[in-house]
């Protein structure tokens, strides 16, 4: 049977974890590169069968045969729907990839990082996975521990304070969950999805309810680094090692999305409370975190900053399709995880390419010192159009279904999302430019951004760092968009539970093609501001400047500030859910 394959793509990781623990340093050296690249592939496989075979219903899987009983749910399961199954799949590819990307850079650690990075693939798998509130915790919590050991690996200072903050929020967030399963349970005693779906339903206007979702919300959208959540990601994700970066901007980020969606579509949809709440944090935070994040993205100058920024902005846009609540909204949002994650993790691969060949990532620093490397200079001016809505692709094809949910209803927040992706793309080209052309001699406001100095191992040859990055974007543009648009109306209704019939509304591509025409505008400008008359650009700088270094304060990197950040966010939520 089908379901009995449910549990191996996380067991599968958890048993080569414990071989490799063992036996790594018996092992040849290669020998953990390989086995960790074909356990992620084996993992990718998995998932897509399940994925297939789940159609527009589910695969239920529970451990130890313990089956429902008239309805009550006293074991543990796993339950694969399309969509859950589809993302792990790409999760586990990312994984390959990365291993590939990274492949022999860890040689001397008796396998330690591969042992690290598949407990955080299985985390993450049991993440999409699980069925039960409380093992949604567990995973959160094990992709953490993993997350916090890789962030520091390097053992430097920036890395250590770097891998303090995230651990500090994040083990804060684990806290917060904590406690509103403990509300959760304590109301519909019961830790399964459906049960505690079932209990909301009848429970009416609750506060116990209420708090319990204010608080697990809280936890996710501090995974997801949402505005005010976000101040700990640019500073985890900037000192990382580049393969450790590909996973957390490329997939981390996006799985707190998407367990917000799955416990907002299905497990909350009963309770008319938060349904009214939902629209007015998410469609908010998430336009708030589009714009800012998009904007701190445009005054980076350390590259992997400013991808960790363009995350945040994403991640915005992610949440806005959580705030449509309509099937429309969790269908883009679904299809921009995979989208997004292709695009940022090819990213992150060539701000290691440059890391390995030319020891830095300061864009002002690298001018001009990748004309050796043109291929990466091609490969990223691609990325950067397709995240700035380049009308082609995976990622275009999310963002025009999310733009197709907010256009009636909520035009503010389509209008943020545009901006959102016109800055982060602007960023990159501005990047693009500068580091492969030798453009942009008159730096701006990014020329006051931090920076430092780092490096990688450059024992590896440049087409095996860059072929990765190629696959995912040839992935995200090739990937058929008729087969996603006929197969999502079926997982957006497996995934969130309720009967969904006809297709999926896609917006016109006139969008997009402003916000490509914005992020070129804008890139053209920093690149050319020097052959512009001055008066143009004192004044333009004014305008600029002054709220530029206001946004740079608040990311002091101290964590009382991050901290403080947090209780505000948790105070919006809660006073959002407690208004009439």
């Amino acid at each position: 049977m089908i379901a009995t394959l449910v549990p191996l793509p996380v067991a599968v990781p958890l048993v080569v974890c414990a071989s490799l623990l063992a036996t790594a340093h018996l092992l040849p050296k290669r020998v953990p590169d390989i086995l960790a690249t074909l356990t992620a592939l084996a993992v990718s496989v998995l998932c897509a069968i399940l994925a297939s075979h789940a159609g527009d219903g589910t695969i239920d899987y529970w451990f130890g045969g313990w089956e429902p009983r008239e309805g009550v749910a006293l074991g543990i399961g796993f339950s694969v729907d399309a969509a859950s199954g589809w993302i792990a799949a790409f999760i586990g590819l990312l994984y390959a990839l990365a291993f590939v990307f990274a492949w022999g850079f860890f040689g001397r650690t008796h396998g330690h990082f591969h042992i690290l990075m598949l407990l955080f693939l299985a985390a993450m798998v049991g993440f999409c996975f699980t069925r039960d509130l409380f093992n949604l915790f567990v995973w959160f919590e094990v992709m953490s521990v993993a997350a916090f050991a890789l962030t520091a690996y390097h053992l430097e200072e920036s890395a250590l304070a770097g891998a303090l903050n995230f651990t500090i929020v994040n083990s804060l967030a684990g806290f917060l969950m904590l406690g509103g399963i403990g509300l959760l349970y304590a109301r519909a005693e019961t830790l399964d999805f459906a049960g505690i779906a079932a209990a909301v339903a009848h429970a009416g206007t609750d506060p116990v309810v209420a708090g319990g979702f204010c608080l697990v919300a809280a936890a996710l959208m501090i995974k997801a680094a949402a505005v005010p959540f976000q101040f700990w990601l640019a500073d985890a994700h900037a000192v990382a090692p580049s393969p450790v970066s590909v996973i957390f901007s490329g997939a981390m980020v996006a799985l707190g999305v998407f367990g917000l969606a799955k416990l907002t579509t299905f497990v909350f949809a009963g309770s008319d409370q938060i349904q009214w709440a939902v629209p007015r944090l998410m469609i908010g935070l998430g336009a708030a975190s589009a714009v800012l994040g998009g904007w701190m993205a445009l005054l980076q100058r350390h590259l992997k900053r400013l991808l960790a920024f363009s995350t945040i902005s994403h991640a915005g846009i992610m949440l806005t399709g959580i705030g449509a609540l309509s099937a429309n909204g969790t269908g883009g949002l679904l299809v921009y995880v995979v989208g997004h994650g292709m695009v940022k993790g090819a990213l992150f691969m060539i701000a290691g390419i440059l890391l390995a060949t030319r020891a830095s990532v300061d864009e002002i620093n690298l001018r001009g010192l990748g004309r050796g490397i043109g291929h990466a200079g091609a490969a990223m001016a691609i990325a950067a159009l397709l995240l700035a809505g380049l009308p082609l692709g995976l990622l275009d094809l999310g963002s025009r279904l999310l733009h197709g949910a907010l256009e009636d209803t909520h035009p503010l927040a389509l209008t943020a999302n545009l901006v959102g992706a016109a800055l982060t793309g602007a960023a990159v080209l501005r990047a693009t430019g500068r580091i492969f052309l030798g453009l942009g001699e008159d730096p701006g406001d990014e020329a006051h951004a931090p920076s430092e100095e780092e490096r990688e191992k450059a024992d590896r040859p440049l087409w095996l760092m860059l072929a990765p990055a190629c696959v995912l974007l040839a992935l995200d543009v090739l990937v058929p968009a008729d087969w996603v648009r006929a197969m999502a109306p079926g997982a957006v209704s497996a995934f969130s539970r309720q009967t969904m019939t006809g297709p999926l509304h896609m917006a016109a591509a006139t969008g997009a093609w402003v916000s490509v025409a914005a992020a070129i505008a804008l890139a053209a400008y920093s690149l050319f501001r020097h052959r512009l008359p001055g008066i143009v650009v004192r004044s333009l700088q004014r305008t600029q400047s002054a709220p530029a270094r206001l946004l740079e304060a608040l990311h002091s990197g101290l964590i009382g500030d991050y901290v403080a950040w947090l209780a505000v966010g948790l105070a919006l939520i809660a006073g959002t859910l407690a208004l009439p």
